[in-house]
């Protein structure tokens, strides 16, 4: 059971990956139902292109399509969305929580003052800013012995 939920979770997720399968689907959220050829008219791609993103689709069970006569409609369907808004929200409970308890110990008591940091509200606004006490210098590799390459021995070489 467990397994192929994960299996329709990832056939979800893949699916929603694409930014053109993403705008098929809000394109059909605006309406009940559209032929594949509405769809795919404000997409600079072939039909066929289309038709396999559809594909993909389909077998994600994000749409169903629907053939009456030549015409093929494609609507959504709510079942695996549900699924992952689910799988989300779950982890949307743990961001909230952790982000809930950041935003608490901001608003706490702010640190004490740093005494080795100046005070800028005892300085005078004509004066330099003051300049931080400089990194000991690192060593750079400009002066270090270049190492050998690795590499294999000559093979044989043919002689005509």
């Amino acid at each position: 059971m467990v397994k192929s939920q994960e299996e329709v979770l990832d056939r979800t997720f893949a699916a929603l990956s694409d930014p053109t399968r993403r705008a098929l689907l809000a394109r059909l959220g605006s309406r009940d139902s559209l032929s594949v050829s509405e769809l795919a008219q404000p997409f600079s791609m072939s039909l066929p292109a289309v038709m396999k993103h559809l594909d993909v689709l389909s077998d994600a069970g994000l749409i169903v399509r629907e053939k009456t006569g030549r015409t093929v409609a494609c609507r959504l369907t709510a079942q695996p969305m549900e699924q992952a808004m689910a799988w989300l929200n779950r982890y949307q409970r743990f961001w909230s929580d952790a982000l809930d308890r950041l935003a608490a110990f901001v608003e706490e008591d702010p640190w004490p003052p740093n005494p080795a940091l100046p005070n800028p509200a005892l300085q005078s606004p004509t004066a330099a800013p003051p300049i931080p006490p400089r990194a000991p210098a690192s060593r750079s590799r400009a002066g270090s012995p270049r190492r050998p390459k690795k590499s294999t021995p000559r093979g044989p070489t043919r002689k005509s």
